[in-house]
């Protein structure tokens, strides 16, 4: 076997190549755009690459057959805020060859290694962890809109390597078939009748006012979640909100108002997995944009919940019932029928119980694995959060 650095057209090529080959015959499978993929490795687009670096790799059998790939890459903004120095590694895909896997994950251990890292989680994105996060151990069935997809031998793979279970990752699913709980609308209801709040969609030609609040209320949240969170920016968000504008539908993305104070967001993706399926190979060819547009708004009748958020001093309120139920009507409203509420940790207790009361469902598993490159190391799972936090819920 050999292992190729991904260095030019070729081998990028190749890179895409990979999951196309293993997955051909698996309905599940949804082919993500190349060009997506391919922007989180750019410089100029990703600005993860201010402060760290990602490289790629593909694997070939001895008869020169792809049979891997896999990329490392580490954010120093990130990486020293962890008690060993971490790296990350992600779109792995490998054959069902514990060799062959092992001598990827041995190449970016390496390559880690070499830029003062002590550890490597994985598989994850190299930027936010709204898609391509967790490997996949529960619930095989068609993934929604940047949620990973592998198949289930990926789990011994990375088991067998030494990876341990950092975290899990819990996707619920909703089918608006069913009437929304009574107790829970009457709840919501009773805010739309209180003058001092107001609930409003994203409006595109004001997006950039929005965004500024969701980022407000974002780094407040998850500030207060976690101690050692690196505050998001408002040009990066911006810019990954820009990337995907074509995706969008204003009628998806909710903020909830106190006194004009912004205090709750819900972002909702519409599930164009359900457009990407009915293109071939990834590729943007002038047929598959014609395609992307014309399905765009016809063939997507689900969507997928990326992200919830409640400022701390609101999180008592019940604000979040009255955001959820404007996204529930809206989407019956363009014709939606279910949603992917994903995806949350296994450390969130108060979101877990609270998809519940929604109605919805847990379908999906995905886990975040840390290896350790010490073996002596001791290894802690993760709880993402603060001092402040652990008291409020023991006190819950």
């Amino acid at each position: 076997m050999n292992i190729v650095e991904v260095i030019d057209k070729k081998t990028k090529n190749d890179f895409h190549k990979v999951p196309k080959i293993l997955y051909k015959d698996d309905k599940n499978w949804i082919c993500p755009l190349d060009a997506e993929i391919e922007s989180i490795f750019n410089p100029d687009h990703n600005t993860c690459f201010q402060h760290g670096e990602a490289i790629r790799w593909i694997i070939k059998d001895n008869a020169g057959k792809l049979i891997g790939r896999i990329a490392a890459f580490y954010d120093k903004n990130k990486a020293f805020h962890n008690q060993q120095p971490t790296g990350g590694i992600g779109f792995f895909e490998c054959i069902n060859d514990q060799q062959a896997a092992n001598m990827l994950f041995d190449m970016a251990k390496a390559w880690l290694k070499e830029r003062g890292m002590e550890a490597m989680d994985g598989p994850i994105n190299f930027g936010e962890n709204f898609v391509y996060w967790g490997l996949l151990v529960d619930g095989f069935t068609v993934q929604g809109y940047g949620m990973p997809y592998n198949f289930p031998y990926y789990k011994e793979l990375f088991e067998k390597y030494g990876f341990q279970n950092y975290f899990e990752q819990y996707s619920f699913h909703d089918v608006f078939s069913r009437d929304y709980p009574e107790r829970m609308r009457r709840f919501a209801e009773h805010f739309f009748e209180k003058p001092e709040y107001s609930f409003r969609h994203i409006e595109m030609d004001k997006a950039e006012g929005y965004i500024r609040d969701l980022v407000d209320m974002y780094n407040k949240v998850w500030a207060d979640f976690h101690e050692n969170y690196t505050p998001l920016k408002f040009d990066d968000f911006y810019t990954i909100f820009k990337d995907s504008k074509p995706l969008l539908n204003e009628k998806t993305i909710w903020f909830g108002y106190h006194n004009n104070k912004p205090v709750g967001f819900l972002i909702a993706f519409p599930d164009v997995n359900q457009v990407f399926r009915k293109l071939k190979n990834g590729k943007l060819n002038l047929i598959n944009i014609i395609k992307l547009f014309y399905y765009r708004r016809r063939a997507v009748t689900r969507a997928r919940l990326l992200v919830t958020g409640v400022i701390p001093e609101y999180q008592r309120t019940g604000v979040v019932g009255p955001l959820y139920l404007k996204l529930v009507d809206t989407m019956r409203e363009l014709g939606m029928n279910e949603l992917e509420l994903s995806w949350v940790g296994d450390y969130n207790i108060t979101v877990n119980r609270m998809y519940g009361q929604f109605g919805a469902t847990k379908e999906k598993t995905h886990i975040t694995y840390r290896y350790l490159f010490d073996p002596n190391a001791e290894f802690v799972r993760f709880t993402n959060e603060s001092e402040k936090f652990r008291k409020l819920r023991k006190n819950q």
